[in-house]
């Protein structure tokens, strides 16, 4: 199964595709999507929705995997993030791809074992768990291949049941 993880953000959106089989999972393609800050916000959008889009049409992904909103202490925060989120969601159903959505503290239970877990922490579980050189690695691109493994992982156990 191939899945593409998304870590949206409105000036980075981490991306990561691993390949799942039998219990192992191997990277495809990492990065990050980044907006230049002066760009008006639904510049940002238009231009998230067509990466991500690119990325979906090149890699043919049977599944998006997008990483839910969490609590923001600022409310502008929370409704920019909701934003990207919608253009990503927007592209993964345009592309007819099915979608799996989970929160940051799934996400980090899963790979590092504690929901609370800091990005360098996801960091240094996603680098050891698909053999990636951590400094090539942006912390935005760990948490995708994060969220892609944690879809993995959840696909894989409701296959087994």
């Amino acid at each position: 199964m191939l899945i593409l993880g998304i870590d949206p953000g409105s000036s980075i959106t981490g991306y990561g595709l691993i390949v799942g089989q039998k219990g192992k999972t191997r990277p495809v393609d990492f990065g990050t999507i980044r907006i230049p800050k002066n760009r008006e916000f639904p510049e940002k959008l238009h231009q998230i929705h067509l990466e991500v889009s690119e990325l979906i049409q090149k890699h043919n992904p049977d599944l998006v995997a997008v990483e839910t909103a969490f609590y923001q202490k600022n409310a502008r925060s929370a409704l920019v993030l909701g934003h990207v989120r919608g253009v990503v969601l927007l592209s993964a159903q345009q592309a007819g791809r099915s979608i799996l959505e989970l929160t940051p503290r799934e996400v980090k239970q899963s790979v590092t074992g504690n929901g609370g877990a800091s990005k360098e922490q996801v960091q240094f579980m996603v680098t050891g768990m698909l053999g990636i050189t951590r400094n090539s690695l942006p912390l935005d691109a760990s948490d995708a291949l994060a969220v892609a493994i944690c879809s993995w992982q959840r696909q894989a156990l409701q296959t087994t049941r």
